[in-house]
């Protein structure tokens, strides 16, 4: 049976993920909204089914967050790539890993770390790539002068 508490935490859960999901969406990115939601409800459900199945057990609970980071740790290597270019995905990476995290959060019944920690995201992903983005210019243009002036 799903309990009142249970159902807050799924819904947070979705509604948290689709808050970061949406900041992805709009950036072009691969893992966007249904992706971000999916991640963070699945580890909310996750962690509600860890805390169920020890109810009236010496079980221990961090036994199946354990495998969701893990398992969310080999969905963010995913989408991380290397080529000529340098390496792409890392902060995609490392919001699905953030994600995972929140929806844990809620599922645990930690809802206000849960909404800290997704407002924060949500301020990194937006504040500070503008804060960042004249920084990546003037080091795009400092390797274009350095490989112009490279001798043949």
């Amino acid at each position: 049976m799903v309990w009142p508490d249970d159902v807050l935490s799924i819904v947070l859960a979705t509604v948290l993920g689709a808050a970061i999901g949406l900041e992805r969406e709009l950036s072009g990115k691969a893992a966007g909204l249904r992706t971000n939601v999916l991640i963070c409800l699945g580890a909310a459900v996750f962690t509600i089914i860890s805390k169920r199945m020890v109810e009236g057990t010496d079980g221990s609970l961090v036994r199946i967050a354990a495998q969701v980071v893990t398992g969310v740790g080999f969905l963010g290597a995913g989408a991380v790539i290397q080529d000529r270019r340098g390496v792409h995905g890392l902060t995609t990476a490392a919001t699905i890993w953030l994600v995972a995290s929140i929806g844990m959060a809620c599922g645990a019944g930690f809802y206000k770390l849960a909404c800290i920690s997704a407002l924060l995201a949500v301020i990194v992903l937006v504040v500070v790539l503008k804060l960042v983005r004249p920084f990546e210019r003037y080091s795009a243009k400092r390797r274009a002068e350095s490989i112009s002036d490279r001798p043949d």
